[in-house]
């Protein structure tokens, strides 16, 4: 991900409807809810062909046939997989599209990198992938080299006694991609899109948000302590004496804590223009005068910049006085904790089973990953495209990528449709909006131009590898810098099962990962493909017109657009959104943050909506319908939408989502915009009043 944090709105997991196996169902009885056999009659339409849920991609065996579909779409829907369904104990969660896809790639990139790690005479793309992997299933030298390759940086940390050092071991440290205290990156300018810039955003912490260290709940304060201990136990594992070790993690959380305190919300990072602070270099030193920005920027290979983007100036004000005011002990066990917790992957398996420990009083996993997917996840990390070319050779069928881009045509459509159909939009911002909607590219399957990374990998030294890596990935960012934007680049490799829009490019991408069955299945129906693929296209396109990236204009500038009377009109309604949402109950007392997830969630509504109409346009003049068990085209695609998100998640992972995750959890991005479709409603037949039914319901796009 990129600094900035709205810059990628991501469908995280997947949006799309898998294809179920199972036995051919009972027909649907009368106390199974108001669901409509649909088999029209000669004169009301074209002629009904009868098929089973499972002949058309749909999974029979997923549903609980005795919840009435307009009292709870999600259990009928799921109820039967929610009852069958254990999470892996290696997992947090499991949903029955994403979890299922991501786990055959992941068994597929395996198989390239084990026939790479093989490989004789291999070609370089295949010798450098192999190499990687095998360094990091090489867990005898990793035990070999103990502490070995961090053992300058924490020598380093424990000589820090001013300002100055602090400074001097961080810039290093920014070098290997390792951010304490803050992060650089080149990224685009928010005010000009054609350019790419330096910024500098908040960063420095080991839990996972501010609020971990702010709150003063039971949980929270339980969760504070367990990390002060995993501090402790992993310093110790890094050769600090006990009581030096108990000493240190205290200063961590204390420096960590003031940290946290400048530090701004997720909330408050949702706003672009709270994001957009451009200082020059001789303002950044008059804000930060502790910091020795000059021999920085030299070192990191940017001294020319003239003019930096600060996402908050309160943050690096406040931490360049913590500069002064942090006795030096405390910032050499916050240097060498941080060292340490960035490099346990690389380092012997007492470091990994501690760092695991803590990641599991987080998520509620139960046990640690096997050492094969953790390296399947870090060299797809560290060599994505290299990884990415020969997955997309091996499983990347071309119908794919030709039904992705019919879906976004048609989906593109349906929302110029929908647009100027509008009664709440003047024709001035209906132009505005449609001439964005025009400009808006979309890049699918993989890059056109495959990135390349120069740094060399040795087969037998795992963590020199990943710190090559690392640094090589940092000049790669920074080097764009002052150069012309690439609107090409992929922030995702091509084996994710994912999908995002970035509104500083305007476009969407659809990494070939999610691009295959059962996400799109070349046998399956049209509607139960827009469904699920179509789904997912149409929540993208939609995040270009979310609360975040209605703020951008077609050229991906930061400017409005709107007239002012049209934008008060579109707050209420994504008003009307925030507080549906903010109702809803994750766990007993714990709501989703419906201002967190807002623009998520109106990414979700815009996604079954246009996904819907283009569904009923692409169908429009078919000689026959699909009756599948007794559901119509249309309860199908209500059916591939509401089955992706079949999911479990432990209670932990539930918790720390809501703190952290822009997305709502599982159940209610089915509950939600099903809940606020009129179409749905018709399809089932339910009456206004019903859970599925609300009289009052938000409509955005």
């Amino acid at each position: 991900m990129r600094s900035i944090p709205f810059v990628l709105a991501s469908v995280a997991l997947s949006l799309l409807a898998a294809c179920g196996s199972g036995s051919n169902p009972e027909p649907i009885t009368p106390n199974a809810g108001p669901v409509p056999t649909a088999e029209p009659a000669a004169d009301k339409g074209p002629p009904a062909v009868k098929a089973t849920l499972e002949s058309v991609g749909l999974d029979p065996l997923a549903l609980d046939r005795s919840v009435e579909p307009c009292k709870d779409f999600y259990q009928f829907a799921c109820g039967g997989w929610l009852k069958k369904t254990e999470i892996p104990a290696d997992e947090a969660t499991w949903t029955r599209s994403f979890s299922e896809i991501n786990k055959r790639n992941e068994i597929a990139v395996k198989a390239i990198l084990d026939d790479a790690a093989k490989a004789k005479n291999a070609d370089p793309t295949t010798k450098k992938i192999g190499d990687y992997y095998n360094a990091c299933m090489d867990e005898a030298s990793v035990e070999a080299a103990g502490v070995g390759p961090i053992k300058d940086l924490l020598d380093r940390a424990k000589r820090v006694g001013s300002p100055k050092d602090v400074a001097q071991l961080v810039t290093d440290l920014h070098q290997m991609h390792v951010f304490a205290i803050f992060d650089i990156s080149g990224e685009q300018d928010l005010g000009d899109a054609t350019r790419v810039i330096a910024a500098l955003d908040q960063n420095g912490l080991g839990l996972p948000d501010r609020d971990y260290y702010t709150k003063d709940d039971d949980k929270t304060k339980k969760l504070r302590e367990a990390y002060v201990g995993h501090v402790e136990r992993m310093l110790k594992l890094a050769g600090w004496a006990e009581k030096d070790a108990k000493k240190s993690a205290a200063d961590v959380l204390s420096l960590e804590t003031e940290i946290a305190k400048v530090s701004k919300t997720r909330v408050e990072r949702r706003d672009p223009k709270g994001l957009h602070n451009m200082v020059s270099r001789a303002d950044l030193a008059k804000k930060a005068p502790n910091f020795p920005w000059d021999n920085y920027f030299k070192a990191l290979g940017v001294g020319d910049v003239k003019e930096v983007n600060l996402t908050s100036v309160p943050f690096f004000e406040g931490v360049d006085k913590l500069l002064t005011t942090a006795k030096p002990d405390a910032w050499r066990s916050y240097l060498a904790w941080h060292v340490v917790r960035a490099s346990s992957s690389v380092l012997p398996k007492a470091f990994v089973d501690e760092a695991f420990s803590m990641r599991q009083m987080l998520s509620g996993e139960k046990e640690q990953k096997p050492r094969w997917k953790r390296c399947v996840q870090n060299t797809t990390a560290m060599l994505g495209e290299l990884v990415g070319q020969a997955f997309v050779a091996k499983h990347f069928a071309g119908d794919s990528k030709r039904a992705a881009e019919q879906m976004v045509q048609e989906i593109s459509k349906a929302f110029g449709t929908q647009v100027q159909s509008l009664d709440w939009m003047d024709a001035k911002t209906k132009e505005r909006a449609l001439g964005k909607l025009n400009a808006m590219a979309y890049l699918i399957g993989y890059p056109n131009k495959w990135r390349t990374y120069d740094f060399n990998v040795d087969a037998k030294k795992f963590a020199l590898n990943v710190r090559a890596g690392s640094t090589f990935e940092m000049k790669r960012k920074l080097a764009k810098i002052g150069k012309p934007v690439d609107r090409d680049e992929w922030q995702m490799p091509p084996s994710i099962v994912n999908a995002y829009y970035d509104p500083q490019k305007n476009h969407m991408v659809f990494p070939a990962g999610i691009l295959q069955p059962p996400f799109y299945d070349v046998k399956a129906p049209v509607h139960v493909n827009l469904g699920a693929m179509g789904v997912v296209v149409g929540h993208e396109l939609t995040h270009g017109f979310d609360d975040e990236g209605s703020q951008f204009a077609g050229n991906g500038n930061l400017e409005n657009w709107w007239e002012p009377a049209v934008g008060k009109k579109f707050e209420a309604k994504t008003g009307c959104v925030a507080d549906q949402y903010s109702g809803y109950e994750v766990l007993p007392g714990v709501k989703i943050n419906g201002k967190l997830t807002l623009g998520e969630n109106i990414a979700d509504l815009g996604g079954i909506k246009l996904a819907f109409q283009a569904a009923r346009n692409l169908r429009k003049g078919a000689a026959s319908t699909v009756v599948a068990d007794g559901f119509t085209e249309d309860q199908q695609f209500f059916l591939a939408h509401a089955q992706a998100w079949c999911s479990k998640s432990r209670e932990e992972y539930d918790r720390m989502m809501v703190q952290v995750n822009p997305h709502s959890a599982a159940r209610f991005r089915v509950i939600g915009p099903l809940s606020n479709s009129s179409e749905f409603a018709e399809a089932f037949s339910c009456k206004e009043g019903t859970p599925m039914h609300p009289a009052k319901m938000c409509s955005v796009w």
